[in-house]
């Protein structure tokens, strides 16, 4: 392997800032801030918007956009009020 083209892993700490959500995985993102973990280590913290734990998409609680139909039924209904007149 090449010298010095890899990225140095270390360990960071992720926030949820939305529910308070922690996990560590290693990562090489930058961070200024670090967090006292429970077992006495300190990590780096990098704090994200949301994660797999808040995310509408992740969590089931995404609404449907299409609500009134396929867009065959959508043709039919916009169609409808004119054909009548």
């Amino acid at each position: 392997m090449k010298e010095g083209i890899h990225p140095e892993y270390r360990e960071v700490c992720f926030v949820d800032l939305s529910n308070g959500f922690q996990f560590v995985t290693r990562s090489c993102a930058n961070t200024r801030e670090t967090i006292a973990m429970e077992d006495g280590r300190r990590l780096p913290l990098f704090k994200l918007d949301t994660s797999s734990e808040s995310h509408p998409f992740y969590t089931g609680t995404q609404k449907s956009v299409d609500s009134m139909g396929g867009r065959v039924e959508k043709f039919r209904n916009r169609f409808a009020r004119s054909a009548a007149k």
